[in-house]
């Protein structure tokens, strides 16, 4: 009686433990492919303090991001004639510190790098697969409308988009993740047309398998390679066009310590206070690199093709 329970409790703990040693396995792999890339390795290191920086910006920041010291306008910063230690990157034209400014401004991008990659990927994997699965006209008509949007200059279209809906943070968020959706529907595309004709998903749909089945249980999975890094190059084209609407008064508005927001806020001083353009820019530089190098990396990591024997 008690056999089979014994038996089958064996049988289970050997599976797991199978799962358990391939996923080790592709772990180590994928480690090790990506750690071959000393550029995406740098990248890492740098978002990872930059999401810690984000994650604990009212603990890191010296002061309030919005305050303002009328007693300290245009402040250089420390290591130049009449630079304070109260402020060690110099204050803007209003008396708030710059630093703090740029320490929530981390927060505000990554933000907005993860609310837009979300929306566009889900949308876009959705899209693409049913456009990949089902072909025909539904294919037809959706890769129309994804080769309306794509004929457009991608920064105009999201300018456009958030003037009909508004100027503000949310809506920027909605536009530039309507822009970016059009590449993760044709990747996703792609790789269902390529995946549909493989043995596995005609055994499964020989085996009765349903089409929502077959789409998220069988096909996805192994589509989600080029996703991820098609999501993290995205990440950066994000921040970048966030920064941009920022900058043309479309995105963030002020005081939000948004890094374009910044920027075009400190447009009639850039002469004569290089710090309050140089800083924000300089913080855009460095996230946007340090996110490219980790896509180089993932897709060295993820692609089989690029993987050296």
């Amino acid at each position: 009686m008690t056999d089979a329970p014994i038996g089958e409790t064996t049988s289970t703990q050997s599976a797991r433990s199978v799962k358990n040693q391939m996923r080790k396995r592709m772990l180590s792999e994928f480690w090790f492919y990506f750690s071959e890339n000393k550029g995406a390795v740098i990248g890492l290191w740098v978002f990872s303090a930059l999401v810690i920086i984000a994650l604990f910006a009212p603990i890191i920041a010296p002061h309030d991001p919005i305050i303002q010291d009328r007693s300290a306008l245009l402040l250089p910063p420390v290591w130049q004639d009449g630079g304070s230690w109260s402020y060690l990157l110099g204050t803007d034209a209003v008396g708030r510190d710059m630093l703090s400014r740029l320490i929530y401004g981390a927060r505000f991008s990554l933000f907005i790098g993860v609310v837009v990659v979300t929306i566009a990927v889900t949308g876009g994997v959705a899209i693409g697969l049913v456009a990949g699965y089902f072909r025909g006209i539904v294919d037809t008509i959706i890769m129309r409308i994804m080769d309306v949007i794509l004929a457009f200059p991608s920064l105009l279209l999201a300018l456009v988009l958030v003037a009909i809906l508004g100027p503000g943070l949310i809506n920027a968020m909605i536009a530039i993740a309507i822009v970016l959706q059009p590449h993760f529907v044709r990747l996703t595309r792609a790789s269902v047309m390529s995946e549909l004709n493989r043995e596995y998903v005609i055994s499964a749909r020989v085996a009765g398998a349903s089409p929502f089945y077959l789409m998220t249980k069988t096909i996805l999975p192994n589509c989600l390679g080029p996703v991820t890094v098609q999501a993290t190059l995205s990440f950066s084209s994000a921040i970048l066009d966030a920064a941009a609407l920022g900058f043309l008064g479309m995105g963030a508005q002020p005081p939000t310590p948004e890094w374009g927001t910044m920027l075009a806020e400190a447009r009639e001083f850039i002469l004569r206070a290089w710090w309050v353009v140089t800083f924000p820019g300089l913080a855009i530089l460095i996230t946007v690199l340090a996110i490219n190098l980790m896509g180089d990396g993932l897709r060295d990591a993820l692609d089989p093709k690029l993987k050296r024997s």
